[in-house]
């Protein structure tokens, strides 16, 4: 299955750093329409405003953490539909089934590579 590589992807992460990487990791797997946000509440105003096919985000932000930000995606009509990918630091099990249960669409545990998140939004959005 084909992936449509030129759809916006939002990533949301409150450390410049890791938006770096990820809009690195994307480009090298041939996604370069990236746009990024640095919390939640900037990443929910895009989103409402904007064209995106899927949300990459980082778990641990403030003010509004990732988990929250999933849940008002997943409250928004417009969006709850939205591929949205959770990056964390931590793989405890309390943790995933939060996501889990939040409406996660897939889970990524730093650190990782291109591959595994090509791999991930793979089965994201080719539900391969």
């Amino acid at each position: 299955m084909s992936i449509d590589k030129s759809m916006n992807v939002l990533i949301v992460d409150d450390y410049k750093t890791m938006l770096r990487i990820i809009r690195n990791l994307l480009k090298q797997i041939e996604f370069h329409n990236v746009e990024e946000a640095s919390d939640g509440a900037e990443a929910l105003s895009k989103l409402r405003s904007g064209s995106f096919g899927l949300v990459i985000s980082d778990w641990n932000m403030a003010p509004m953490t990732g988990l929250q930000l999933l849940q008002e995606v997943r409250a928004d009509a417009k969006l709850k539909g939205m591929p949205f990918i959770m990056i964390t630091a931590e793989s405890k099990t309390e943790n995933v089934v939060a996501a889990k249960q939040a409406g996660v669409s897939n889970y990524i545990v730093k650190p990782f590579n291109a591959e595994t998140l090509r791999d991930k939004i793979e089965k994201v959005l080719g539900h391969a």
